[in-house]
């Protein structure tokens, strides 16, 4: 076992047996494992698979390209309303998960053959872009962020308008565009690394919770 991924689990606070047991399931089915993303990450070849970890209501098992999957037991699970490609299993207990073990490797065999295969999900386009009525209404305010936010990659947009749009309130869809203005400015994506730190770049790790963010 990767040595962060045997802390990791030794270390979880609510699922430590589970995780341990998707570990080896993972492994017997011929996956690297290794430790990505804050996370035990599952790989074939050079290409990432499957990622586990835990919640407060149970641990995943989350297949990066579950959407192609065939999900024949009705076990997946869409992580958020915006995901497109990854899919999840739930588990709550060591007793679940070894009764569905022969169903979990057949999805996990299914999985390493559409990585094999090179097959890719077919995603919506992501320069459809909606607008809140509020950032439109910043744009008037401030020129300079409408001319900022349109320099920003059509993800990096997506992932700003996606947040924006989750408030149900307007107050707090205001309060959330004033919070990422300085950010925007200077032309960082809503998860990039605005400290520097992050050591897998330019996205955030976390690193910022222990120095002082650059300007911000």
């Amino acid at each position: 076992m990767d040595p962060k991924v045997e802390a990791y689990i030794s270390n979880a606070k609510y699922w430590s047996k589970e995780l341990q047991m998707l570990s080896g399931i993972l492994q017997d089915c011929g996956l690297e494992e290794v430790f990505k993303w804050r996370a035990p990450c599952y790989m074939e070849g050079k290409k990432n698979v499957i990622i586990t970890g835990e919640f407060k209501d149970g641990c995943v098992l989350s297949f990066l390209k579950g959407v192609l999957l065939k999900d024949e037991h009705q076990l997946l699970q869409k992580p958020g309303e915006n995901s497109q490609s990854a899919r999840y299993v739930k588990f709550t207990s060591t007793k679940e998960i070894a009764e569905k073990e022969a169903i979990i490797k057949a999805y996990i065999f299914e999985a390493i053959e559409i990585e094999k295969a090179g097959l890719k999900p077919v995603t919506k386009a992501k320069n459809n872009l909606t607008y809140p009525d509020e950032l439109l209404e910043k744009f008037e305010e401030k020129p300079s962020l409408k001319e900022a936010f349109e320099k920003l990659t059509p993800g990096r947009q997506r992932a700003y308008l996606i947040h924006f749009t989750g408030a149900k309130q307007s107050k707090t869809v205001f309060d959330r565009i004033d919070k990422y203005t300085p950010r925007i400015l200077r032309g960082f994506g809503f998860n990039d690394c605005v400290c520097g730190h992050s050591k897998r770049m330019p996205n955030c790790d976390g690193s910022h919770k222990n120095y002082d963010p650059i300007g911000f």
